[in-house]
C-alpha cells in the first residue's frame, strides 16, 4: 500500500475534481435508490386504488428523481475522468523528471524494452488506480449505509440482511477472489515485460538477424510469446467476468432473502404490505454499487505492482543527495580530480575502473589512452555524473556529489563514440543548445571541421542515415565547438577519419580549446605530442601518467602500444 502513497498524493492535486466526482456519485447512488423506492411505493399504492393526487405527487418525483440521476451520473462521470486523466498526466511528468536526473545509469539495473514497459504499460496500468479502486469502495460504502439507515426506519431485521449482503459482496469475495488473482497477475506482468523487452530487442537487432538469417526463428519465438501473453489475458478476462457473476448471485440471493423476510413480517403484521416492494426494489438497485468490487483486486493488485515497478526505478534518483550545488561559470576552465575512484556495472564481479587516482588541472590539455575496454570511456561517464564511483571526485575542489548533473552538461561540449543526429538540417543538429551562431560562423564552423561540402540547409535523416560514418563525427565535433563550452570531454572522436583529416582537426581543436580543459579518449597515439599528459589504462587501471617524449623515453606499456601502431599503418 506504501507504494500507492506517491499516486494518491498525485491524485490529490485535483482533490476538487476528486471530492466532486465523490459527491456527486454518491448523489446519483442515493438518488437511484430513492428512485427505485419511489416506484416500488407507487406500485403498491397503485393497487390500494389511493387519491389521484396522491399518484401524480408520486409520479413527479419520480420524473425529478431520473433528471437528478441523470444528471449526476453525468457529472460524476465528468470530474472522475478529469480527475483520472489530470492524475495520468501528473504521473507521467512525476516520473519523467525522476528518470531523467537517473539518466544512463538506469540501464545497468534494466533492459530497454523493460524499461519501456514501465514508462507506457506500468503509467497506464494507474489510470484504474481512482476509478476502478479508490472511487468504487467510497461510493459503495456511503449509498450502503444511507440505504441501511433508510430501511432500518421500516424493518431492523432487512436493514440487517442488506448490512450482510454488503460485507459479502464488499469485502469477503474481493477478499477470496484477490488472493487468487494474485499469481494470475504476477505473471501477467512478467509475460508483457519480456515481450517487451524481446521486441525491442528484435527492432535493435533486425538487420542482424536478417543478415544472419534468424529472423524467421526470432519472429517465431516472439510469436510464442505473444500467444502465452495473450492466453493469460484472456484468463484474466475469464476470472473477472467469474468474479462478477459469483459477486451478482450473491446479490440476488439476498435480494430474495429480503422478499421472504419481508413476506413473511407482512404475513405475521410486523410490516406494513405496502413498503415490500419498495424494499424489494432497493435491494436490487443497492447492490449495483458492490458490483465493481467483483474486479477491484485485480485493479487494485495490478496498481500496487505498477506502482512497485515504477517506484523501483525512481527510487535510485531518491538514494541521491539533491544539492542544488551549480558549476559557476567563470573565465577559468574547471579542474577534475580522482581520489581513489573505483567503479563497477550493476553486479559484475570486476570493477571497470580501479584505484583511479589522477588530476585534470584548468585548462590542461589530456588524453586518455589503453587498449579496449580498459575503463576509458566510463572515466568520460564519471565525470559527466552519468554513474556515482566509490571514492572522490572532485570538480573545482567540490565533491561531484554536491553538483547539480545539469550544471556539469552546461558546461561539458561532449563527442561520444556515437552520436545521435536528428531529423531536420545540417544547421538544426548544429544548434542543439542555445548559442547564438550567425549563417556564416556556421558555414565557417563547418570548413573548420572540413564539412565545406555541406549547406547549413542540407537534410539530416533520423539518426544520420544519410551520412557516412566519418560525416558523423565532423558534425558531432562542430556541434560540441558550437555549444562554447570550457570543458571538453571527446570519446573517439576521430576513429572513423583518414589521419590527414584527423590531424587538421586535431590542430582546430587544441586551438578552439586553448584555454579550456580538454580531455581526449583515444586508440590511436599519433597526434598526441601537444598534449600535457597521457593517461595510459589498461584492465581499469592507470599504469603510466606523463607527456608524449616521456612514455616513450620509459619504453614502457605505452611505448609497446606505440611500436605495435607503428607497424600496422
Amino acid at each position: 500500500m506504501n507504494e500507492l502513497l506517491p499516486i494518491v498524493r498525485l491524485m490529490m492535486r485535483e482533490k476538487k475534481d476528486v471530492v466532486l466526482s465523490v459527491i456527486f456519485g454518491f448523489l446519483a447512488g442515493v438518488t437511484a435508490v430513492g428512485l427505485f423506492a419511489a416506484n416500488g411505493y407507487l406500485i403498491s399504492q397503485a393497487a390500494l386504488e389511493p387519491p389521484m393526487y396522491v399518484l401524480i405527487a408520486m409520479v413527479a418525483v419520480v420524473k425529478i428523481g431520473s433528471f437528478i440521476r441523470a444528471l449526476s451520473r453525468y457529472a460524476e462521470r465528468y470530474y472522475s475522468h478529469r480527475a483520472t486523466f489530470t492524475m495520468l498526466s501528473d504521473m507521467r511528468v512525476y516520473f519523467y523528471e525522476k528518470v531523467e536526473k537517473i539518466g544512463a545509469s538506469l540501464f545497468q539495473t534494466y533492459r530497454s524494452g523493460d524499461l519501456l514497459a514501465r514508462i507506457v504499460g506500468d503509467v497506464e496500468s494507474l489510470q484504474n488506480f481512482f476509478l476502478r479502486v479508490l472511487y468504487p469502495p467510497i461510493i459503495m460504502v456511503l449509498v450502503f449505509f444511507s440505504t441501511i439507515f433508510f430501511v432500518s426506519f421500516s424493518s431492523i431485521v432487512i436493514a440487517a440482511c442488506l448490512l450482510i449482503g454488503l460485507f459479502l459482496t464488499g469485502v469477503v469475495i474481493p477478499a477470496w477472489f484477490a488472493k487468487r488473482q494474485k499469481k494470475i497477475s504476477s505473471e501477467i506482468r512478467q509475460e508483457r515485460a519480456q515481450l517487451s523487452t524481446d521486441v525491442a530487442e528484435w527492432f535493435y537487432g533486425f538487420r542482424e538477424l536478417k543478415i544472419h538469417q534468424q529472423l524467421e526463428g526470432k519472429e517465431q519465438q516472439l510469436g510464442d510469446q505473444s500467444k502465452v501473453y495473450v492466453l493469460e489475458q484472456k484468463q484474466e478476462g475469464l476470472q473477472s467476468a467469474s468474479n462478477q457473476a459469483l459477486n451478482v448471485a450473491v446479490a440476488h440471493l439476498i435480494s430474495w432473502s429480503v422478499l421472504a423476510i419481508g413476506a413473511y413480517f407482512v404475513t405475521t403484521g410486523q410490516l406494513d404490505g405496502v413498503l415490500l416492494a419498495m424494499l424489494v426494489m432497493i435491494s436490487f438497485i443497492v447492490f449495483e454499487h458492490s458490483v465493481p468490487m467483483a474486479i477491484f483486486p485485480i485493479h487494485y493488485d495490478e496498481s500496487e505492482q505498477a506502482a512497485k515497478r515504477l517506484e523501483a526505478v525512481t527510487a535510485q534518483d531518491d538514494k541521491r543527495e539533491s544539492v542544488p550545488t551549480q558549476l559557476s561559470r567563470s573565465e577559468r576552465a574547471p579542474s577534475l580530480s580522482f581520489r581513489r575512484a573505483s567503479f563497477r556495472f550493476g553486479n559484475e564481479f570486476r570493477k571497470t575502473v580501479e584505484n583511479i587516482t589522477i588530476d585534470f588541472p584548468s585548462g590542461s590539455k589530456t588524453a586518455i589512452v589503453g587498449p579496449s575496454g580498459s575503463g576509458k570511456s566510463t572515466l568520460m561517464h564519471l565525470l559527466l555524473k552519468w554513474y556515482e564511483a566509490e571514492g572522490e571526485l572532485l570538480v573545482n575542489d567540490v565533491p561531484i556529489e554536491q553538483i547539480d548533473q545539469e550544471s556539469i552538461w552546461a558546461h561539458a561540449n561532449v563527442v561520444f563514440q556515437r552520436s545521435q543526429f536528428f531529423y531536420g538540417t545540417v544547421r538544426d543538429n548544429l544548434l542543439l543548445s542555445e548559442s547564438e551562431w550567425s549563417k556564416e560562423q556556421l558555414e565557417q564552423l563547418l570548413e573548420d571541421v572540413q564539412l565545406s561540402h555541406f549547406k547549413l540547409d542540407d537534410a539530416v535523416m533520423e539518426g544520420g542515415e544519410n551520412l557516412s560514418g566519418g560525416e558523423k563525427q565532423r558534425l558531432a565535433l562542430a556541434r560540441a565547438g558550437a555549444k562554447g563550452g570550457r570543458l571538453w570531454l571527446l570519446d573517439e572522436p576521430t576513429s572513423s577519419i583518414d589521419l590527414e583529416t584527423e590531424k587538421k582537426l586535431y590542430h582546430w581543436l587544441l586551438q578552439q580549446a586553448k584555454e579550456d580543459t580538454f580531455i581526449l579518449i583515444s586508440h590511436r597515439l599519433s597526434g598526441l605530442e601537444r598534449m600535457d599528459q597521457i593517461v595510459v589504462m589498461n584492465e581499469g587501471k592507470i599504469i603510466e601518467v606523463g607527456t608524449y617524449a616521456e612514455l616513450l623515453e620509459r619504453k614502457g606499456f605505452f611505448y609497446k602500444l606505440k611500436e605495435i601502431e607503428s607497424s600496422l599503418i
